[in-house]
Order: C-alpha cells, then structure tokens, then sequence
C-alpha cells in the first residue's frame, strides 16, 4: 500500500507507528480463563467462535498474550489464510496463543486497522515474508512494519461505519448463496425419489397405452427376505414391479495386478477404484493396466453400460458412488459392476441406486479393520422398483433435464460466489484508497486538516504512547557522612 496516491490529510504510517505492544503472562494454576488459539478463529467471518475455557493448571505453553477489547489478532501461522479477529467486549482481558500477533491501537479505530489487516494488500505483503515449509509463518516484525494509508481519525471513523455496512451486506449475499448447494443436493434427491416411485411420470403414464411390466427371473435370496421388504419402502404403480437388485444383471468383481510387475500396469485399459467415482458417467481412469495384468489377475474387463458401485471402503460411512462405464474398464476389488438384463435400462438402474443410497449406506457394516464393507447378501437383496421399459427411458429424459437445470444453477453460483468474494476485497481497496469517502472529504475539509489531520494524529499517538510507559525510578544519590573527629 505504500505506493499509492494519498487523499488530501492523510500519511502513510507503519503498524508500529499506531499500536503499541501487549504484554504476556503466565495463567496462575487456580484460575479460569478463556483461551483463544488459532482454531478458535472463523476464517470466513473474521471472528472468534468457540474459544476454550481453561483451567489455569491445564493452560498450554502457548497460552500467554492477554487481550482486550478493540485489540486485533492476527495469525502469524500461515498468514495467506488469514485468520484474523478484532476483540469484542466479551474476551476483554482474556488470553491468546503466541501465534498470534496482538495490535493494540492506540488513539486510531480499532474497527479501521481490522479492515486493513483483512484487505488483499496485507495479506500478500505478510503472506511474502513466511518462512518454514511445514508450518509457514509470518515474524511479529512483518506485521509491525507493514506500512498503510493512514487517513484522519474522523475519517477512519467514516471508513469503519461504512465497511461495516457493506461488509455486512456481502456477508449476507454469501451466507445466502452457500445455502443454494444445499437445497440443490436436496432437490437432485427429491427427483430421484419421484423419478422410482413413479410420482415424476405420472401425467406422461395417464397418456400411454397399456404398459407392458419388466420380466426378469427371480433368484433365490429368501435367506434376507426382511432386508428385501424393509427397502420397499414407497407405493409403485400398477404396472411397476418390485424386484432385489440381484435379479436385474449379472454381479462381477475386481482385482488388483500386482504392483511390482511393471508390465501389468501404464497400458490402454481403464482400471477403476473409488478415487474415478466422482461422476455418474466413467470412459477413463486415473490408472491404467495392459491386457497382461488383466489375463494375470482377478480383474475382468467390464461390458460397456455397466452399473459400477463401491462395496468397500470408508467412503460407504458417507456416500454410495454410482456411475456407468461408457467403454470396457476393469474394476479392482473394492468394487462391484452389474450389467443389466434386457428389459432394464442402465442409466435408469444408475438413479435407481442414487435414489436407495442411504439404504446402501445404513447396510455396509465394518470390518475388524474398520473400514466399511457392503456384504453381498445384503445388497443383492435391496428392493429396486422397475417401471415398463419404455417408461424407463422417459424417467432417464427428465431426470437428465432436471439435473442439468441443477447444475447450471449450481455453475451460476459457483460465479457468483467467486465474484462475491471479490467485491469484498474490492470494496477494502477503494476504502484504503479514499474513494468510499471522497464525498465525505470534499464536505469536510476542517476535519482532515490542521490539527486533525493524519500528521498530527500521528504525533498526538506518540505522546500517548509516551504518556502509557512506566516512569522510570531514579535510584537516590546517597550521601556519605563522614564521623566527626571528638574533642
């Protein structure tokens, strides 16, 4: 900031120039004391939020900087995240972690110098001098000697209202537009849910002639009959059927090649794990082998237009991956595929199991390791309603239309956000610029001038802080006596 042209009254001025040093302490080992480290601090919001309360005998070594209200915290670890806070009313006299460099303002607004140490220019000129690679920090020198616009104290007091103001209204927009995902996330798993009860395609039903209903052999699961009932969970039409997930296609597994022979691995066949399950459509992978590690291993290759799903991992404590392979993969041994029988449309059986994820999710059990696991007998046994074929494919059709709507949304947010978070380092720019009150400046030329101007502000801060050091005691000169002689 220091290459900037100043508005009329105002100076440039070091950190140090405007705040003077806090002093630390060591909790006495019977008092209680709340305690703010570094996690302690909402990066997004810029506020303290669920600090410790401590034990004076349970306090870390770290906990040693006492705060007040209107200091300024600011992260000295990883200072490009920037975790900073101003101090409200209710951690006056609190203690802080030493990696925090606390600013205590003298004379200038607090509220003005947590602006600045939130603006872009900081943050770059701390984040420049860091050093370490584990745990990259900034030294309490780097943010002393930052230098910045400083305008005059009527002025700052002008500048704080206003980001307030208008950092508030950002803050706002953000908080409304990190909700769209959510409700997004909600509305995909609403249209799956009508999608395979029927209830999405019920104008277009009443308009069709009879509807022929899927056959498909039954298989033999009575040994998990309750598992089979229990996720019949939702009424189907008439012409809709009921039917386990193993009587719909042909269940294959996975393998892994061996690692150390080089020849199985770097060839043309996509090998899909969980890592590839991020999207519903898979043609390649992030590994791949040759067809000797296919012919040398359990692998199999997988026909196009199969159903791939994770059975194994700690990805089912969350999630149920699901996607359809558009070319011939293989899968390695934490996966399943199933490829359909006639009748069964893949891209219907894919949001078919969207739509049941939390059932796949509530049945994988742990292992002894840990790690979850999806038993065949149970998802064999998953009750999956499977409507005539060709209203299958216009629940594909409008399910597609409706998930694509979603994700153009979800882009627009997406730039929205980013432009969001722009503007508020725009709006912090054009503060520490003047330009947020060049009207204000032009209407009140006396109080950024004279006595009032940064200049003098910066004097008058240098008496206070001479005015806030201890005297110091002059030792007494002592006066040696000498003894009268007698007589």
């Amino acid at each position: 900031m220091s290459g900037v042209d100043l508005p009329a009254g105002w100076c440039l001025a070091k950190i140090s120039d405007v705040a003077v040093r806090g002093f630390q302490r060591v909790p006495v080992s019977e008092e209680t004391f709340i305690y703010v480290d570094i996690g302690s601090i909402d990066r997004e919001n810029k506020k303290i939020t669920d600090p410790q309360r401590l034990n004076g005998s349970d306090a870390p070594s770290r906990a040693r900087k006492v705060i007040n209200k209107g200091d300024v915290l600011v992260s000295l670890t990883r200072p490009n995240l920037n975790a900073v806070a101003l101090v409200p009313d209710k951690y006056d006299n609190q203690i802080a972690s030493t990696g925090f460099e606390v600013i205590k303002p003298v004379v200038v607004d607090s509220r003005y110098i947590f602006g600045l140490v939130r603006s872009k220019s900081f943050i770059d000129a701390i984040s420049g001098k860091v050093q370490g690679a584990l745990y990259p920090a900034a030294k309490s020198a780097d943010v002393q000697g930052f230098k910045f616009p400083l305008p005059p104290l009527a002025e700052q007091k002008i500048i704080a209202a206003k980001l307030d103001e208008l950092l508030a209204q950002v803050d706002s927009i953000k908080t409304r537009l990190d909700a769209i995902p959510n409700i997004l996330k909600r509305f995909r798993q609403s249209v799956l849910a009508a999608a395979v009860s029927g209830k999405l395609t019920e104008d277009w039903r009443g308009s069709q002639e009879a509807l022929e209903p899927v056959e498909c052999r039954k298989g033999e699961f009575s040994d998990l009959e309750r598992v089979f009932e229990r996720t019949k969970s939702y009424e189907i039409p008439q012409e809709w059927e009921w039917f386990r997930l193993g009587e719909l296609g042909s269940i294959a597994g996975g393998g892994t090649p061996r690692k150390s022979e080089e020849s199985f691995w770097n060839g043309e066949i996509p090998w899909v794990t969980p890592k590839d399950m991020k999207v519903s459509y898979i043609e390649s992978s992030q590994v791949t082998i040759t067809e000797e590690g296919v012919s040398k291993s359990s692998t199999k290759k997988i026909v196009q237009n199969s159903v791939l799903f994770v059975v194994r991992g700690m990805i089912l404590a969350h999630s149920f991956p699901v996607a359809i392979n558009l070319k011939k993969v293989t899968i390695n041994q934490d996966m399943k595929a199933l490829s359909p029988y006639a009748g069964i449309d893949s891209s219907y059986l894919l949001r078919a199991l969207q739509a049941r994820r939390s059932d796949f999710v509530h049945l994988a059990s742990s292992s002894t390791h840990g790690t979850k696991r999806l038993e065949p007998k149970y998802f064999l046994n998953i009750a999956i309603s499977i409507p005539p074929l060709n209203e299958q494919t216009e629940i594909v059709r409008r399910v597609e239309q409706l998930f694509a709507f979603a994700d153009q949304i979800e882009q627009q947010v997406k730039n929205a956000q980013s432009r969001v978070n722009n503007l508020t380092q725009s709006i912090l720019a054009k503060a520490f610029r003047g330009e947020l009150t060049a009207e204000w400046r032009a209407k009140n030329p006396e109080l950024i001038s004279g006595e009032n101007s940064a200049e003098a502000l910066l004097a008058r801060i240098k008496a206070e802080r001479a005015a806030m050091q201890p005297v110091k005691q002059k030792r007494a000169r002592q006066v040696r006596v000498k003894p009268r002689k007698a007589g």
